[in-house]
């Protein structure tokens, strides 16, 4: 059985895929905090994925100090360990169907950390690196510290203001967190490397996700117009989708949401 550790213990991701990988692998689950007595113990896990982030390094330029995934990285000594690298897809320039050569161009501190990140691990591992640029994760995060805000964390927060957006014909690409520890099982299975964009590679309309999300909310809810247009973009897939094969749809994500919206108002 393969040995994963997954570090990153306040966050969503992390805690969604300690309880989904334990099943299939044998899964440890420590936080960042853990890392200085517990580092040696990196070289006997097969893979390592890190999905904890310091605040400084969403808002910040770049600055080693704040990167924990190279922190992480520099205990690892052996060529048999993997890094898993949890990217994003802010670090490419918006636009429909972008692929994994498409043009990077990030904007924010954020992404262009996650980038100058990127490259210091493909110089330190080499074949031993999974880069997985991540499109929007969906998930019921109620529980849950967040560190920064997602679509959905924004969802939620207007609607208790009252309000809901119409985001009119702007679109993204979203994947559900259950697709998300899918698609990383597979990943693992298969035995991967590389880079690999994350999503469900379809265009899809923000007001859709804000109807699945809101269909059992039964207040009555002000919708307001969006001055600003959104950064629209859409990623393709097919690399990743050809190699793992599973099932990843519109169609799915549209039943994960409204499972969301009947947990919260049911």
């Amino acid at each position: 059985m393969k040995k994963i550790l997954i570090i990153g213990k306040r966050g969503f991701i992390g805690n969604s895929l300690s309880k989904y990988l334990k099943k299939k692998f044998n899964t440890n689950h420590k936080s960042f905090g853990d890392l200085k007595k517990f580092g040696p113990n990196i070289n006997k896990f097969d893979y390592v994925i890190n999905t904890s982030i310091n605040k400084k390094y969403i808002e910040k330029r770049y600055n080693e100090k704040f990167d924990n995934d190279l922190k992480i990285s520099n205990f690892i000594k052996n060529n048999k360990t993997t890094f898993i690298f949890l990217s994003t897809r802010k670090v490419y320039k918006s636009k429909a169907n972008i692929s994994e050569n498409s043009k990077l161009l990030p904007k924010t501190n954020y992404s262009k950390n996650k980038l100058i990140s990127e490259n210091k691990l493909k110089k330190k591992f080499n074949k031993n690196l999974i880069i997985l640029r991540i499109s929007n994760v969906i998930g019921d995060k109620k529980k849950i510290k967040k560190i920064h805000n997602t679509f959905i964390d924004i969802f939620y927060q207007n609607l208790k203001k009252g309000f809901i957006i119409d985001n009119k014909k702007d679109f993204k690409d979203f994947i559900s967190i259950d697709k998300f520890c899918e698609i990383m099982k597979n990943i693992i299975i298969k035995d991967l490397r590389g880079i690999y964009n994350v999503s469900i590679g379809k265009k899809i309309y923000l007001n859709d996700i804000v109807i699945w999300l809101n269909k059992f909310n039964n207040e009555e809810i002000l919708q307001k117009s969006r001055n600003i247009k959104n950064d629209c973009f859409f990623l393709n897939n097919k690399k990743l989708m050809s190699k793992i094969k599973i099932k990843n749809s519109k169609k799915e994500l549209k039943k994960y949401c409204l499972r969301i919206s009947k947990k919260r108002f049911s």
